[in-house]
């Protein structure tokens, strides 16, 4: 360790002269520092270290007393700046228009209504956005990282242990130095001075699932996953140390950069489409409330008269609740979901989920576990897999385990730690072997070794890449463990399992030993003569949720794309294990070497990309959303971020995800298990059943108010109902009870337990099929245009027999109880699983009868109390018209 840090001091005292001056340079131009030497960072004209753009940390305090009045009040101006973002929704015109319109034309408490349904659907879906984005902010606050910064006064003093401080990424400035040790996070971008066997995981940012080895070499012009001289925000040092100057913090790391790429997705969805809904049924609204005038005042009406019956019916036809039947729909989806390990950041995600035709993963960490393992021994005729119970490969993989560091210390190589897991796994305790020395896995020597005592004699066993180990070796390991030269042909057949290995997408391994009479001076020159014992591969193994995901996906419709850094052979490998297609695999390089039209062209013919960085993960999902498609991407790298952002639904995965993603996220999944990300497209999809037989109760009733009243006013001469009577009216059969529709939940939406996961998977990939298309289309106008006719039929009939029995009052009265208990009879069929439906519409009827039969309540609604006849025309005509209505759709669904 002191050699360690005196060579790093050493460094420090080179470069530290020069490193504020490059900071200016960098700062602007971070790429740059790719291609300086590290002699060249220093001696550049330029100032002390000055900071970059910084991102808030979470423990910041604020010190004056405006600035701690200005923390209190944030949550507050936060929530108006969200209340100000909903109340710019394209409906909010409409029904301000509406309610104005209520105001003028003599209807005070309609158009307050209106005005409170707007500012409850704007409340509303503020709030569940701010909730969401607390709840993640509580999810990242736990992952604040820090670096290392390193003194360089104390070190040009000499100073042993006044070196280093930990402090948060924020506080780190360009020109900062910092140093780098195992198992450490990268809190900026930095260019390399001095490195120790440095290696990183890089995959958060390339895709690349294997890890990288570093150099202080500079590299010019070349791609980010070979740019070896520079270490990266959000990746994870594995081995070694480094000292790094800071080239670029906050918004200008590659990772920030990567999200700030992303292409705004276009907007649509359930919202333009109640617009346009809207936009069709207000000329029907006017034209109603106009045909209502014309005929009374044709009928010897006073004009007055004639203007107040056609204000009652334009009031009674305006769908004010339509958008916030989409929020309470969406907000009630939404809260499902929480429960089931998916946080909505926005209650409007739900909806596109249900249009997602195409989803594009990552895969490193995503589709997979994010970590190697050993899936593959082999010798020279033979392969297994490492639960096969064969003596050769458990002869194997002892031989491969006692080549890795000693299990009970620390393990930090990523390889050492996949072979220390599998012999654990499957293997007794080796209590035949002791370990006498050892040497750990570097880059530059391409082999990790032990030297122990097995019973009788001493043995050295290596571990490491076949263009090294390979070479060394003299003879081959037979079947009864005894040794014999390698001729030509095992030599040959040796690499072409080499190759096979790789073909499979697997990190290969070679695994020798060597028998010695005595301890040698240096270890490393005992590496020679060695007999060959077999091979091992690794691999960043898919997730075992992942293969039923897709296969669930593909049975419903739904494209499945990969998109990832890495290796096209590894995500090929990958992908035949998932069963999609690999015919096609695409590289970033054959895209960049096309034009847009043969790159469109490429893109929808493949499934698979490989070696893709984070601008061509945007021109990926950027070329499906073109084709028509709607695209979800699910990532956990800040390379996915950007991919995250455009896409028409951005998933993060929490898991093992990075901030960059989890931020361009429209939803996170806590959990990345499939059955949450199942969950999330049945919600989706059921919500746009539940939004048309919401729609369909608000349009479809009010269609039927007005034609009632133009038929009523046609043969008497004036509105059967008036403003007040088409209020209850609203009130009962609108409002709530179409919110009631909307909140209802799916079957079978509960909890599950881990025994019936697999169970659960399948139901809801038949759950996902039942559901219908995502459009408020032809589902939607046949179902207004039943509920206008059956409530038409119903109301109409009452009103018409009540006119020849009694009174007009009378006949007013029958003709409102009907039409109320024709709509309320519909919205129990469109409801009749969910309980809040049922007591909704038990609720509304007694308020009805309450206000019919209760004296001074009756009159003001502009009613009278009915009798045993009155309720049985209104009763009986009500339950037969929703029977007819009944019988359509049951013979339109046959």
């Amino acid at each position: 360790m002191a050699g360690h840090r005196g060579a790093i001091r050493r460094a420090v005292l080179r470069c530290s002269v020069g490193v504020a001056g490059r900071a200016h340079r960098t700062r602007n131009h971070p790429d740059s520092a790719v291609a300086l030497a590290c002699h060249g960072i220093r001696g550049r004209p330029g100032t002390t270290a000055r900071p970059g753009p910084t991102r808030p940390s979470p423990d910041h305090r604020p010190g004056t007393v405006l600035d701690r009045l200005a923390h209190t009040l944030a949550p507050t101006a936060h929530f108006a700046a969200q209340l100000r973002q909903e109340l710019t929704d394209p409906l909010t015109p409409v029904l301000a228009v509406g309610a104005a319109a209520s105001a003028i034309l003599g209807s005070p408490t309609d158009a307050i209504l209106v005005g409170s349904v707007m500012t409850v659907n704007a409340t509303a879906s503020a709030l569940q956005r701010q909730r969401a984005e607390t709840a993640l902010g509580r999810l990242l606050r736990a992952e604040v990282i820090t670096g290392r910064r390193v003194d360089r006064a104390a070190l040009a003093g000499v100073i042993e242990e006044a070196d280093e401080e930990r402090v948060p990424a924020d506080r780190l400035r360009v020109g900062d130095l910092i140093m780098l040790r195992a198992g450490d996070v990268v809190p900026v971008d930095a260019r390399l001075l001095q490195v120790e066997d440095l290696e990183m995981d890089e995959s958060a940012l390339t895709g690349e699932s294997v890890t990288v080895d570093k150099h202080p070499a500079p590299a010019p012009g070349a791609d980010l996953g070979e740019r070896h001289c520079m270490v990266f925000e959000g990746s994870i040092v594995v081995n070694g140390c480094a000292l790094a100057v800071v080239v670029a913090v906050g918004g200008e790391t590659e990772i920030q950069r990567a999200a700030a790429s992303a292409v705004p997705p276009s907007l649509g969805g359930v919202q333009a489409q109640l617009r346009h809904l809207t936009e069709r049924a207000l000329p029907l609204t006017v034209a109603g409330g106009s045909a209502v005038t014309a005929l009374s005042w044709l009928r010897s009406r006073r004009l007055r008269d004639a203007i107040t019956g056609g204000v009652a019916v334009a009031t009674a036809a305006v769908p004010e609740g339509l958008p916030l039947v989409a929020t309470v729909a969406q907000l009630a989806a939404a809260r499902r979901l929480s429960r089931r390990g998916v946080l909505v950041r926005s209650s409007r995600t739900v909806e596109a989920l249900g249009r997602v035709d195409t989803i594009c993963f990552d895969k490193t960490g995503t589709l997979t576990r994010g970590r190697l393992e050993l899936t593959a021994l082999a010798d020279l005729t033979r392969q297994w897999s490492p639960q096969d119970d064969d003596p050769h490969a458990r002869h194997l993989l002892r031989e491969a385990a006692r080549a890795c560091p000693d299990p009970d210390g620390p393990v930090v190589h990523a390889t050492d730690r996949a072979v220390l897991d599998a012999a654990h796994s499957t293997l007794p305790d080796d209590e035949r072997w002791s370990t006498v020395e050892e040497i750990p896995f570097e880059s530059d020597r391409g082999y990790a070794a032990a030297l122990g005592r097995v019973p009788r004699r001493l043995r050295l066993v290596v571990k490491g890449a076949p263009e090294v180990v390979l070479a060394r070796c003299t003879r081959r390991q037979r079947a009864d463990e005894s040794g014999i030269p390698m001729s030509d042909n095992d030599r040959a057949r040796a690499e072409r399992v080499v190759h096979d290995l790789a073909d499979q997408g697997l990190r290969v391994l070679v695994v020798a030993r060597r028998e010695l009479r005595r301890p040698p001076e240096d270890i490393e020159d005992a590496v020679e003569q060695l007999t060959l014992v077999g091979f091992i591969g690794l691999a960043d193994t898919p997730r075992p949720q992942a293969a039923p995901l897709v296969n669930a996906l593909r049975h419903n419709n739904i494209d499945v794309r990969i998109i990832t850094g890495d290796h096209p052979v590894t995500a090929a490998a990958v992908a035949r294990q998932l069963g999609i297609d690999t015919e096609t695999v695409t590289t970033g390089s054959d895209l960049d070497g096309l034009d847009e039209t043969a790159q469109a062209e490429l893109i929808a013919r493949s499934r698979v990309f490989a070696r893709v960085g984070p601008r061509q993960k945007v021109r990926i999902v950027t070329a499906l959303q073109r084709a028509g498609r709607v695209v979800a991407m699910a990532g956990d790298g800040g390379n996915d971020a950007a991919a995250i952002r455009t896409a028409d639904i951005g998933i993060g995965i929490a898991a093992r995800g990075s901030t960059a993603a989890r931020n361009a996220a429209d939803l996170v999944l806590t959990d990345p298990d499939p059955i949450a990300l199942l969950a999330a497209l049945t919600e989706g999809r059921g919500m746009w059943q539940r939004i048309t037989d919401a729609v369909g109760v608000l349009v479809g009733g009010n269609a039927g108010e007005v034609a009632f009243t133009v038929l009523g006013t046609a043969l008497s001469g004036r509105a059967p109902l008036g403003t007040r009577q088409f209020l209850l009216v609203n009130m009962l059969t609108d409002m709530f009870p179409a919110m009631a529709v909307a909140l209802s939940p799916d079957d079978g939406s509960g909890a599950t337990g881990p025994d019936d996961h697999d169970r659960r998977v399948a139901e809801l990939a038949t759950e996902l099929a039942a559901r219908p298309p995502a459009d408020l289309g032809a589902d939607l106008f046949r179902a207004i245009a039943v509920r206008a006719t059956v409530t038409t039929i119903g109301a109409t009939t009452a009103w018409t027999i009540g006119r020849y029995t009694g009174t007009g009052r009378r006949a007013a009265t029958i003709g409102l109880v009907a039409l109320i208990g024709t709509q309320l009879g519909q919205t129990l069929l469109a409801g009749y699983r969910s309980p809040l439906v049922w007591v909704t519409t038990a609720a509304s009827g007694a308020v009805l009868a309450a206000v019919v039969m209760t004296p001074g309540v009756c009159t003001y609604f502009g009613c009278r109390p009915l009798g045993p006849v009155g309720w049985t025309i209104a009763g009986t005509s009500s339950a037969l018209a929703t029977g007819v209505g009944a019988l359509y759709n049951i013979r339109g669904d046959g």
